[in-house]
């Protein structure tokens, strides 16, 4: 029996319209409208002519339905002209990536949400408040991914396919998601990954609009102030400081040279005009879209890699796994940050329901 939330799914996880579908897969839009909305429901040879058009196993179609990500709640960090088919791509791809979240966590035993709720502080003070809750200090942030998973965000990297996206976050029901574009520099992902981390402590409850530039301004204010301190920041950098000095102290924090030049005119360490010129020489040097001579080890996921490994130390493959789920190894791959997996020895203990469960332990 095909589910129509299914097709519908995997049409907009290939950023297709019905029309374009039904060019691809030969069948008419009429039939695939009525499949989609339940009204009849395709044979096996159809179900094959739609699985090879969307390159989705025909095992997916005859899934339940699936709990997707609620659309209401996502934060978009994406360009102002990114066609709406762009974001339903990856809305979709980040609801398979929660499929397989719901596959692990019913054989592992993942880090419980420890997020604050903070009512409505302003994003100097929420930052500051996760620090503290966090036991940060003052001190650098550590890699962004661990320190996320370490306090129960499940982190997700993006597909290719959706490079127009930056990031997104999103609360599925008491369950925190990040989902993060792994095609930019380390240290704007870094960044992205507070800002992601702002809008689920600041807009998560819903009190406040978690859309629009009022919103994307205080996730980056907040993003700014996780990652360089005020204290920090005051200590380490003098007033005015020059380019090469700006380039030479951003490797303290982990942040891109524009980044820190942001947070030094917050804190009044930088004039406007030197605010100004600054980044006017940083942009002539190339740093405004890249990050010469930055960091070169990407910060990927720690619960994604000793999941795996304990997998496979049990015989259970990347490949088992896709396939439980119904989607393509290669789909799956998408989300896991590019990792290799290689095999250590997985331990675990039952679990209430008779299934091994992976004993995962997390080092920040």
């Amino acid at each position: 029996m095909v589910t129509p939330s299914r097709i519908t799914l995997a049409r907009k996880r290939r950023g297709l319209t019905l029309a374009e579908l039904s060019k691809r897969s030969e069948l008419s839009l009429q039939s695939l409208s009525n499949y989609e909305t339940g009204r009849t429901s395709p044979r096996t040879a159809t179900v094959r002519r739609m699985a090879d058009a969307l390159d989705f196993p025909e095992s997916f179609f005859s899934g339940p339905d699936l709990d997707e990500l609620p659309a209401e709640g996502i934060s978009w960090r994406a360009r102002t002209k990114t066609p709406p088919r762009t974001l339903d791509a990856a809305r979709a791809a980040g609801t398979l990536a929660a499929q397989l979240y719901d596959w692990i966590d019913e054989r592992f035993r993942l880090p419980d949400a420890d997020l604050p709720s903070l009512g409505k502080p302003d994003p100097e003070t929420a930052a500051e408040m996760v620090r503290i809750r966090w036991g940060l200090g003052n001190a650098p942030a550590p890699n962004m991914v661990h320190l996320l998973e370490a306090h129960g965000v499940r982190v997700f990297s993006l597909a290719p396919d959706s490079v127009e996206v930056d990031a997104f976050a999103v609360w599925r029901g008491n369950v925190p998601f990040v989902f993060l574009n792994t095609m930019k520099t380390v240290e704007r992902g870094r960044f992205d990954a507070a800002h992601e981390l702002g809008h689920l402590v600041m807009h998560g409850s819903g009190e406040r609009d978690c859309t629009g530039p009022e919103a994307e301004r205080q996730a980056n204010d907040f993003a700014s102030a996780l990652l360089m301190p005020a204290a920090s920041v005051l200590g380490h950098m003098p007033a005015g400081a020059r380019v090469d000095q700006i380039i030479e102290g951003k490797q303290i924090w982990k942040v891109s040279a524009m980044a820190l030049t942001y947070r030094m005119h917050d804190l009044n360490l930088l004039t406007d005009w030197q605010y100004r010129s600054t980044c006017a020489e940083l942009s002539a040097r190339g740093y405004k879209t890249d990050e010469p001579q930055g960091m070169k080890k990407r910060e990927t996921s720690q619960v994604l890699t000793k999941v795996f490994q304990a997998l496979r130390s049990k015989g259970v493959r990347p490949g088992d796994v896709a396939e439980q789920l119904g989607i393509t190894l290669d789909e799956m791959n998408k989300m896991l940050f590019g990792l290799t997996m290689t095999a250590v020895d997985g331990g675990g203990e039952p679990s209430r329901t008779g299934r091994s469960r992976g004993a995962l332990m997390l080092v920040t």
